[in-house]
């Protein structure tokens, strides 16, 4: 798994993490069922706090893109029917914003909006 982190981004560190982890997730680059690092053992790689990567794991397995199997690890988790609902829901979303004109990026902060 080949991470990094841009310090001269606005994007926070454990942000970054996130972003990336659930990306390599959805590509099938991460697949269900491969184990990630430790937290440690990422925090160390990429030069960053534990906390700073524990963050950035609990977000991601609050969103479904990980799970955790107590002292066996952290894994890429098994995507579910549902996933196909809201892979829908999104393309929807796109087709009916680029109808009205919308630009990727106000398309985005109409949905961070709503995201809370």
């Amino acid at each position: 798994m080949r991470l990094g982190i841009d310090t001269g981004s606005g994007e926070a560190p454990f942000e970054q993490v996130r972003r990336q982890v659930a990306e390599l997730a959805a590509a099938g680059t991460l697949p269900a069922g491969h184990k990630l690092p430790t937290v440690r053992a990422l925090a160390a790689d990429l030069g960053l706090a534990v906390n700073t990567v524990a963050k950035a794991y609990r977000a991601l397995e609050a969103d479904g893109v990980i799970e955790t199997r107590g002292r066996n690890g952290t894994f890429i988790a098994v995507r579910h029917a549902a996933d196909d609902a809201t892979d829908d829901a999104a393309r929807a979303f796109v087709l009916q914003a680029r109808r009205q004109g919308l630009s990727r990026d106000e398309a985005i902060r109409l949905l961070e909006t709503h995201w809370g």
